[in-house]
């Protein structure tokens, strides 16, 4: 289902950034009379530099030496037993191996919404058809003539088995995975043990994309060591490829940091086994990257000063250039990039087209007003109805002019030339720097506005989530209502009527014990707690539902991972008292080691 989204400007951009804080102090060390707390703080950012600087490199050099096995390649087709069958017109046929593997594909999802889609079906059916055989494609023609049934109920045999595995079995299949582990998911970068972050290649299957995408249904071929770079340090034991195959390429590019490549067959994509989000190379990566976003802090006002006055330029490409950048700074919007034909229709700002927009200079009780309706990454519709400065309308008025509905809504502008305006704008500034920028401030001013430090743990961690949805919002991170919600919010409405009635009870008992002519001040003691104890559950439950009925069309966990700074999160958890594990899980705690360092809770971003 489609959402409308509805972003407030004013909470996002409009504030005054705050100060740059402490890690000036720390790090560059420029006001040795800061506060004390600020010196203390700097022990976890000087410890964790420390820890990157120990081995310098050469700019551009992401590893000295690198050692690992390579990627684990998924498991060889085995062939369904005899007693499975596949029915054509009610007729029982025999498929060669290739034809039943991929058919089993289709099998494993045939009560799944996708296979109701007529795209899907169709790009499926296409793409079965090249593993058949010459015989099998006289007999095949039509897949509403398939029977896939036997073949799925197979496999749902499989699964329930698989979900009722022995103690015996579960811990032979921990072992198992323990094992492939050990031996391919570390490797040796300069002398340090790191875990690598995928060392599996995804097994072959149907491609779903997200949203409406083109190309769903279509095989995603078996990857082989053949399809597959490998990246290492010439000096070191290079990796073997499985028995009677061959590497398509051993390279020794220390100018990346991928340790296996190769090129997916549906939309081209170039696939990479890449290190551990935990890693040293990556946390790096991942501090320069919010780093950066801090510093446009200092440049923001004059970037916003210099794009309104270029809205009054006389060149077009200009003033072009300039609302594009006021829609990435003020609505998180992605660049975009030019898209071939037989990919999913989707835009960004720099791509838009006239038919994107709608021009409404009262719309809702609002003046000059532009509704954005476009398809974004991952096939998202992006719907946004925005009051806009009077120049920026006039000048989308100005743009859509002798335009078609399939014209460029800036024909003079694309991603290359944006971005290299910006980089002369502020070192290293990218359209996706706004985007960190923004979502980070809105999720610091958002935290302060929510908390209040009377708060219990359940509520601060709905202060938190709220906070986070708006970043979400801002950043259009959506997703379709799961299928589970509404049994889950059932079981959840009756666990708090459960817990209505144990308080009613303990209530009802309490009184009694009052009334009484007991004087037993240990038994009315013991029942108070309870009473308190039971109404603590409730309110802990009902502020539960209230998060996962608000949550449900909103992915938190985009924001949470990639837009926003972890330090922030740290500082709010370490000022109000909120155990880190309630806002980050223990991968996400790893990834953010070395936020969890640096921050105290004087942070500011």
């Amino acid at each position: 289902m489609w959402t409308a989204v509805h972003i407030t400007w004013n909470s996002v951009c409009c504030r005054k950034p705050a100060a740059l804080g402490w890690f000036r102090i720390a790090v560059i060390g420029r006001n040795s009379s800061r506060s004390a707390v600020a010196a203390s703080s700097s022990v976890g950012v000087l410890r964790t530099l420390k820890r990157w600087e120990e081995e310098k490199r050469e700019d551009g050099v992401k590893w000295n030496t690198l050692e690992h096995k390579g990627p684990v390649f998924a498991p060889p087709y085995d062939p369904l037993p005899e007693k499975v069958k596949f029915e054509y017109d009610g007729k029982v046929i025999k498929l060669s191996q290739d034809a039943e593997e991929i058919a089993g594909f289709y099998a494993r999802m045939l009560e799944h919404e996708y296979t109701s889609k007529d795209s899907f079906n169709e790009n499926f059916f296409k793409d079965w058809r090249k593993s058949m055989t010459s015989s099998e494609r006289e007999k095949i023609k039509d897949l509403k003539k398939c029977n896939f049934r036997y073949m799925h109920k197979h496999f749902a045999e499989i699964s329930e088995a698989n979900r009722n595995r022995t103690k015996e079995q579960k811990l032979a299949l921990k072992e198992e995975n323990e094992a492939l582990m050990k031996e391919y998911g570390t490797c040796i970068i300069d002398g340090h043990k790191e875990k690598i972050g995928n060392f599996r290649i995804e097994p072959p299957g149907l491609f779903r994309g997200r949203g409406e995408h083109p190309k769903m249904g279509m095989v995603k071929r078996r990857v082989l060591p053949e399809d597959v770079i490998i990246n290492c340090g010439k000096d070191s034991t290079w990796p073997k490829a499985p028995e009677g195959h061959r590497w398509k390429e051993v390279r020794h590019d220390n100018s990346v940091s991928w340790l296996a490549s190769w090129t997916e067959n549906v939309q081209g994509q170039v696939k990479y086994v890449m290190l551990n989000p935990s890693s040293k190379l990556k946390g790096e990566k991942d501090w320069q990257k919010y780093e950066t976003a801090r510093r446009l802090l200092k440049h923001i006002d004059k970037i916003r000063d210099t794009y309104r006055d270029e809205w009054k330029s006389k060149e077009m490409r200009i003033r072009q250039r300039a609302v594009a950048l006021y829609f990435i700074d003020k609505l998180a919007l992605r660049a975009g990039n030019e898209k071939d034909e037989d990919q999913a229709d989707t835009v960004g700002c720099c791509s838009l087209r006239v038919e994107h927009i709608d021009l409404h200079k009262e719309l809702n009780g609002k003046e000059n007003v532009v509704v954005f309706d476009f398809l974004g990454k991952d096939s998202i519709r992006y719907y946004n109805e925005v009051e806009v400065e009077k120049r920026v309308f006039k000048n989308l008025e100005l743009f859509k002019e002798n335009k078609k509905p399939g014209d460029d809504l800036f024909d003079r502008l694309n991603t290359s030339v944006l971005n290299e305006h910006l980089r002369e704008l502020m070192e290293g500034l990218t359209a996706k720097v706004f985007r960190t920028f923004n979502a980070s401030f809105t999720l610091q001013n958002q935290l302060r506005e929510l908390t209040d430090p009377d708060m219990t743990v359940p509520e601060k961690l709905l202060a938190y989530n709220r906070a986070n949805r708006a970043v979400a919002i801002l950043c259009n991170h959506q997703r379709a209502v799961p299928k589970t919600h509404e049994k889950s919010m059932s079981n959840l409405k009756e666990k708090i009527r459960a817990k209505q009635d144990a308080v009613e009870t303990c209530e009802r008992e309490l009184k009694d014990l009052k009334k009484s002519n007991v004087r037993d001040k240990v038994a009315k003691d013991k029942k108070q707690k309870q009473l308190e104890r039971l109404r603590e559950q409730l309110k802990k439950l009902e502020l539960q539902e209230t998060d996962k009925d608000e949550n449900k069309t909103i992915a938190l966990g985009t924001s949470k991972l990639n837009y926003l700074d972890p330090r922030i999160s740290v500082a709010w958890c370490k000022k109000f008292d909120v155990p880190i594990e309630k806002i980050f899980n223990k991968t996400q705690r790893d990834k953010f080691r070395w936020a969890i360092d640096m921050a105290d809770e004087n942070y500011v971003f």
